[in-house]
């Protein structure tokens, strides 16, 4: 009691000049930056969904249901009744969560300083950041450029392990890695191969597994990383496959492991009964696969530039950043919901509208949303 009686008891103090000053200097200098991304057309607005994610959502402030092609549901298995089951079957048996981090211990994870990271320049930020979290020497290669690759390997002879870390699919522009030659320079200059594959994981492959069986290079990568939180049930989380003293060592050190929260039971149920699926039936795989390709034709011939090969991520290359935010709007007005993408998301100059195809797209919606983008490109300009 005595202590929260001096608590009360304390003068509340008002920040002083010096205090009110600063911050009149940082809404200053915040305001100028917003204003810049306003005055730049490259402001990016959030919509709020309304309903469970599926090919059809509905969106606040939009009338009706209206198609959604700007989801990572690549299988459509977020909103799938056994996978929802699933999940409703852990939540009752194991609670919302464990409500705590894994045993802490540890600062580090794989790379020291005594080692060399070499990165595809248009790798995922959350690769760049990691990059820049540990200790190793960094080598940045121009993006799928194996002769800039071979020449960074060469410079990083002289540390202990050498890492070449790439995306499997690059999420910007839907192009693939070309894993058998980057796998190739790896064994010839004694280098190990780690791929993100969270654009590729369930449905790139014969039969899912991702860019390394879609290549065949599955026996070549050393290390994958991949997420939960996009074609397998689309809540959160992720993983790390590999030798199983790396596992193991990143379970004694890996900051992200070791300071999280244990996954959701529910988001695991999720999961594990999507891959059971997957494991089961690779037509859906198929389904999607022949989706991607009919958007992909049909706009290109409508006069598109889609850049990337047959993957459901179909980047319509605008260029200009308020172009692609204009078309993105007036897409939703006629029932199709995509996003404009601009700096600093893509590189200035490079500005587009990110359609992601879903398996449970049916082939009249995807007639429907070319024939939206013919009539707005028109509208605007982008096509003749």
């Amino acid at each position: 009691m005595w202590a929260v009686s001096v608590l009360r008891a304390a003068p509340s103090r008002a920040p002083g000049r010096c205090a009110h000053s600063a911050l009149a200097q940082l809404r200053g200098i915040l305001q100028e930056e917003l204003e810049g991304i306003r005055g730049a057309g490259t402001w990016k607005s959030e919509r709020i969904i309304t309903s469970r994610q599926g090919p059809r959502i509905r969106v606040d402030g939009v009338s009706g249901e209206i198609l959604n092609f700007c989801a990572n549901n690549y299988l459509g298995l977020s909103s799938h009744p056994e996978v929802i089951q699933a999940g409703l079957k852990n939540l009752k048996e194991f609670g919302a969560g464990l409500s705590s981090v894994r045993f802490i211990c540890g600062t580090q994870a794989l790379l020291t300083q005594e080692d060399a990271v070499l990165s595809d320049e248009l790798n995922h930020a959350s690769i760049i950041d990691g990059i820049r979290l540990c200790k190793a020497h960094k080598f940045r290669y121009r993006h799928l450029d194996m002769a800039d690759l071979e020449a960074k390997l060469k410079e990083a002879q002289k540390h202990r392990l050498r890492l070449v870390a790439t995306d499997g699919a690059f999420s910007m522009d839907g192009d693939i890695a070309p894993l058998k030659e980057i796998c190739q320079l790896a064994s010839q200059y004694g280098a190990l191969v780690f791929v993100d594959e969270c654009h590729a994981t369930g449905f790139l492959g014969a039969t899912g597994r991702g860019t390394d069986e879609l290549l065949g290079v599955r026996d070549q990568v050393t290390i994958i990383n991949s997420t939960l939180g996009k074609a397998l049930g689309g809540a959160s989380g992720g993983y790390t496959t590999g030798p199983g003293p790396l596992v193991s060592l990143l379970r004694q050190r890996a900051r992200p492991y070791l300071f999280s929260n244990s996954l959701p039971p529910a988001i695991v149920g999720c999961a594990s009964k999507a891959l059971d699926m997957l494991m089961e039936d690779n037509s859906i795989v198929q389904s999607i696969t022949a989706k991607t390709q009919r958007f992909r034709s049909k706009m290109q011939a409508a006069g598109f530039t889609i850049s990337g090969v047959n993957h459901p991520i179909c980047p319509v290359m605008l260029g200009d950043a308020r172009l692609a935010s204009s078309m993105a709007d007036d897409m939703l007005k006629r029932g199709i919901f995509v996003i404009g993408f601009s700096y600093p998301v893509v590189p200035k100059g490079k500005a587009r509208i990110r359609v992601q195809i879903s398996a449970v797209h049916s082939e009249e919606d995807i007639d429907r949303c070319v024939e939206a983008f013919v009539e707005v490109g028109r509208l605007h300009g982008a096509l003749p």
